[in-house]
Formats: structure tokens, C-alpha cells, sequence
């Protein structure tokens, strides 16, 4: 029994984990080649455009100028084109978390209705140890019997907790 509860847990996290990790990349999103590319080329036609400062000079300045803004507003545009990709593709892999994570609850339930998850001595649930408690005291050793409700819902909790502090270690 001791097995299964470590088994429920573990799988409870890594389904956690995931999640947190999807929600990190959500938020950092990346920047493509292209996109440096097209920043580089834009700092340099500024620094260009800059040094040219005499009035001799102000066409060719102005002209530099010019372009770097067009180069903006495409950088702009690709920006725009890869973040309604990318939330597309965020949202696909979210909705595929989602029935994965049911479909891990579901069959877990399904595997421990009957049996209990874990068995813990009685002083360790006090003062709660009848709302963890399965099918109440094993009469044979005296210890509380956890179904898999009580312990899939203590497990989502500390795994949550721990997913949201190992998710962004498993992303540097």
C-alpha cells in the first residue's frame, strides 16, 4: 500500500509539473532568429543614423531613420503573427494537459475506489483522521486506512505547491 500512495503522488506531480511548465512558456514565449536579425539591424541603422549629425548629413540621417522605423513596424508585424501562433499552440497543448490530467484522476480513482491508498498510524491524522479515513481503523493493526478521494486531494495540493517551485529549475 505504501507503494501505491508514493505511486498516486508521483504521478500527481508530474502531472503538476507539466502544467507549471506549460504556464511558464506561456508567459516567456521566445524570440525567433528573424526577430534578432531584424533588432540588430535596427540599433545599427539608429547608431548610423546618430553619428550623422552635421547638416551636411541630415538627408542621409533622416533616410536611416526612416528605415529603421519601417524595420520596426516589421518586427512589430512578426511579433504579432508568432504570438497568435504560439497562444494557439499553448491553448491546444493546455486543452491536451487538461484531458490527460481528468483521464490520470479518473483512472486512479477507478484503481483505488475499492482499496485503500495508504494505511498511517492514528496520531498522525489528528485531529482529521476521520476525514482522511477510508473504511475508518484497520481492526487488525489499529491504523487509519486513507482512500484515494482524501489522498488525491492532499496530493494535488502539495504538488502544486512543489511543481510551482521545480518548474522554473526544469526550464533554465
Amino acid at each position: 500500500m505504501a507503494l501505491a500512495a508514493i505511486f498516486v503522488f508521483l504521478l500527481v506531480c508530474a502531472v503538476h509539473v507539466l502544467e507549471s511548465m506549460l504556464d511558464l512558456a506561456k508567459k516567456r514565449g521566445s524570440v525567433s532568429d528573424e526577430q534578432v536579425k531584424l533588432r540588430v539591424a535596427i540599433t545599427q541603422l539608429l547608431k548610423e543614423s546618430s553619428a550623422l549629425s552635421t547638416p551636411s548629413t541630415f538627408a542621409q540621417a533622416a533616410k536611416l531613420k526612416r528605415l529603421a522605423a519601417a524595420k520596426e513596424k516589421d518586427l512589430a508585424k512578426l511579433q504579432q503573427s508568432d504570438i497568435k501562433g504560439k497562444q494557439s499552440q499553448h491553448e491546444k497543448y493546455g486543452k491536451v494537459l487538461k484531458a490527460t490530467k481528468v483521464l490520470v484522476y479518473g483512472l486512479l480513482v477507478l484503481s483505488f475506489w475499492s482499496a485503500p491508498v495508504a494505511t498511517v498510524p492514528n496520531h498522525l491524522l489528528q485531529p482529521f483522521g476521520r476525514m482522511f479515513s477510508w473504511k475508518g481503523v484497520d481492526a487488525a493493526t489499529g491504523r487509519v486506512v486513507v482512500g484515494i478521494m482524501p489522498w488525491l486531494f492532499l496530493t494535488s495540493r502539495v504538488s502544486k505547491l512543489l511543481s510551482q517551485k521545480l518548474a522554473p529549475m526544469f526550464l533554465h
